[in-house]
Parts: C-alpha cells; sequence; structure tokens
C-alpha cells in the first residue's frame, strides 16, 4: 500500500487536469485558466514525487542520496505559489497581473533556496518518508526544510484568509467553492504545521516523527483534494444547470415527441437514439426528430384551424403565447391524423388553405408539448376535419 493513496490522488488531479486541458488549448492566453491547470498539475505533482516509490526511483536513477526531497519540496512550493496566484486572478481587480508577478517571483526565490541550501548540505542517508526530522539539524538542509515549509505555510494562510474573507461577501456557487477551498488550504496548513512540529521537537531533542510521517500526509491530501472541489465548483455549476435545465427541458417535450412518434416511425425521420451522452445531447436529438416530424408534416398545417384555436384561447386565457402554443398544438395534432389517412380521406392541403412556414423555435416547442398535454382545444382536433368543437384552453 505504500504510495497507493499518493498515486490515486495524483491520478485524480491529473484527470482534472486533462478534463481542462482542451479549454486551455483553446483559450491559452487565459491567465485564470493557466492557474488552474496549474494547480492541478502541480497538486498531481507533489503527491507522484511525494510517494516513497517515486522518491526511491529518483535517488537511484540519479545517484544523488534524497535528491527527490529538494524536487519535491520545490513543486509543494510552486503548488502554493500556484493556489495564491489562481485567488489573485479569480478575484480580480485593477492590479491582478502585478500582484500575480509578484507572488511567481517570491516563491521562484524560494525555490532556488531550496536548490542552494540542497547543494550546500549534506544528505547521504538516504531516508523516503521522515526526511524532514532525520535531518532536522543538519546544516544547510535543516534550512531548506524550514524554508519549504514557512513558504508554504504562508502562502496556504493568505489563502485560507482570502476566500473566506471573499465567501462572505458573495452567495451562490461561488460562496461555496471560495468556502470548501478555504478550508481545504486550512487542511493544507495543517501539513506544514505538524511538519514545524515534528522539526520544532527534533530540535528538543524529542521523537515527534510520527507527525511528518503520518498525520501530515493525511492533511495535504485532504487540502488539495478539497481545494480542488472548491475550485471546481464554480466551474462545474454552471454545466451541472445546464444539465439539469436540458434534462427539464426534454422530459416536457416527451408528449410533442409522442404525438409525432408514428410519422416519426413509418417514414424514419428519428436519428438514431444516443447513448451514454449528456443531457444537453439528449434535448438535440429529441428537438431535431420533432423538427424532422414537423417539416415532413408541413404540407398538413392547417391555416384556418391554426387561427380558429388561436383566437379561442386568446379569448379563453388572454395569453398570447399560450394562445399560439394552443393553436400550434392543435395544428399539429389534425396533421398527424391526416397524414396518417393520406390517399383514403385526406389529401394534403391546397397551398391556400396551409399554415405559412413559421415552424416554432426551441421555446415554443416546450410550450406547444405543454399544451398538448393540458388543452381541450387540442383534443379537440383530434375528430375528423370540418366537425366543429368549442372548448376553453
Amino acid at each position: 500500500m505504500s504510495g497507493l493513496i499518493n498515486y490515486i490522488s495524483c491520478a485524480v488531479l491529473w484527470l482534472g487536469l486533462v478534463v481542462k486541458a482542451p479549454d486551455l488549448i483553446r483559450h491559452r492566453q487565459d491567465p485564470y485558466l493557466r492557474a488552474i491547470c496549474a494547480v492541478l498539475g502541480l497538486a498531481g505533482l507533489c503527491f507522484f514525487l511525494g510517494a516513497p516509490p517515486t522518491v526511491g526511483a529518483v535517488n537511484r536513477l540519479s545517484g544523488v542520496p534524497n535528491l527527490a526531497a529538494p524536487l519535491t519540496y520545490a513543486s509543494i512550493t510552486a503548488y502554493s505559489a500556484a493556489s495564491q496566484v489562481l485567488i489573485v486572478y479569480w478575484r480580480g481587480g485593477p492590479r491582478v497581473h502585478r500582484t500575480a508577478r509578484r507572488w511567481i517571483w517570491a516563491y521562484a526565490l524560494v525555490v532556488l533556496g531550496i536548490a542552494l541550501m540542497f547543494a550546500l548540505g549534506d544528505a547521504p542517508v538516504e531516508r523516503r518518508t521522515d526526511l524532514d526530522t532525520y535531518y532536522a539539524t543538519t546544516p544547510f538542509i535543516a534550512e531548506m526544510i524550514v524554508l519549504y515549509l514557512v513558504g508554504h505555510l504562508a502562502a496556504v494562510s493568505v489563502t485560507t484568509v482570502s476566500s473566506l474573507r471573499w465567501a462572505r461577501q458573495v452567495r451562490g456557487r461561488l460562496r461555496v467553492g471560495l468556502t470548501v477551498l478555504g478550508i481545504g488550504t486550512l487542511c493544507n496548513a495543517g501539513y506544514s504545521v505538524t511538519k514545524l512540529a515534528a522539526v520544532t521537537a527534533r530540535w528538543c531533542g524529542r521523537d515527534w516523527s510520527a507527525l511528518g510521517t503520518d498525520v501530515s500526509p493525511a492533511a495535504a491530501g485532504l487540502g488539495a483534494l478539497m481545494t480542488v472541489v472548491g475550485v471546481l465548483i464554480p466551474l462545474v455549476g454552471p454545466r451541472v444547470t445546464q444539465w439539469q435545465e436540458s434534462r427539464r427541458t426534454y422530459v416536457r417535450l416527451e408528449p410533442l415527441e409522442r404525438e409525432l412518434d408514428d410519422v416519426l416511425t413509418r417514414r424514419s425521420l428519428r436519428l438514431p437514439r444516443p447513448r451514454l451522452s449528456s443531457p444537453t445531447t439528449r434535448l438535440v436529438w429529441r428537438q431535431t426528430s420533432i423538427h424532422n416530424g414537423l417539416s415532413y408534416l408541413d404540407a398538413y398545417f392547417d391555416r384556418h384551424l391554426y387561427d380558429r384555436t388561436q383566437e379561442a384561447a386568446l379569448r379563453a386565457t388572454g395569453d398570447p403565447e399560450r394562445a399560439g402554443a394552443t393553436a400550434w398544438a392543435a395544428v399539429i395534432v389534425a396533421a398527424v391524423r391526416d397524414e396518417a389517412g393520406q390517399g383514403r380521406s385526406a389529401p394534403p392541403l391546397d397551398e391556400a388553405d396551409r399554415l405559412p412556414d413559421r415552424v416554432p423555435g426551441p421555446d415554443a416547442l416546450v410550450r406547444i408539448a405543454d399544451a398538448l398535454a393540458t388543452s381541450p382545444l387540442v383534443a379537440a382536433a383530434r375528430v375528423p376535419r370540418g366537425t366543429t368543437t368549442t372548448g376553453t384552453a
């Protein structure tokens, strides 16, 4: 199980990066999108480099004992900077680019300091999980450890305060995302605090290495997960809302498609049903099938029936949109009936009797479907042409 949690966390984070990669390719100049991808990529890299099997492989292949340590510390430092830069771009403001550059330069110096301290220090004994406490009293290596931990703690502390303070000023998904992000970075702060506590205990002659080997990785894993979730909530939320709206519209259009089912089946007008697709794709499929059926029935749309039904519905409801939808529903019902009886009693209408080409749009289709399910005027249109009926919309 050694390193398994690290690799699973890395895979989840990099999967999020893969999902966002197409957007980054299309909008590579968007600094906010670049910051999101940097957070996802660097967070995954931290877990990958910190896994004991990876640590051993890096040290063995490089021939430098504990080289994996400064690489991991550098990735953690870069992740800290990326998280803060993301908050800066997320919030915006007149000096957003200048503030972001300051964070980037500051943490670039921290990374440089980590490399310099490791080069000056001496760490000949490989330590895959407890290097922080094992070398806590070694010259230069100790400074390297403190440097990356303090840098990480500073970044996540600022991010926590900024996100939670901003969350009180906004509403909706942004507030939820900022709150989760703030809690996630607070957990990340727990990583640095426990590591620093273990190092401080080592300076005092005590052995608290379990804080660094057991508690801090758990805090880092939970923090990274919550941070990424907090970042993604405002991004994914609108898409989820769109899917919900598409699903509701898809369901509401069912009566209209069912009315056209016979025509769509007999005339092979329905496209193959998409499988394992999003609600939006299924909605487009249903709308396309309905439009195919309506286009085929164009020759049967009775202008006089439309006018009569619209006038009756308008008198009953006083709502022009509802009256128009009811009239369309009645015309469609009659057209389906007449098309089914073609060649027996109901030939296509003459040009003068046909409804002018006014095929309903997507919004109108939903209202028509509702009228099909509820309006008595539509039910009256199912009787053979020439029979006069009255009712209320």
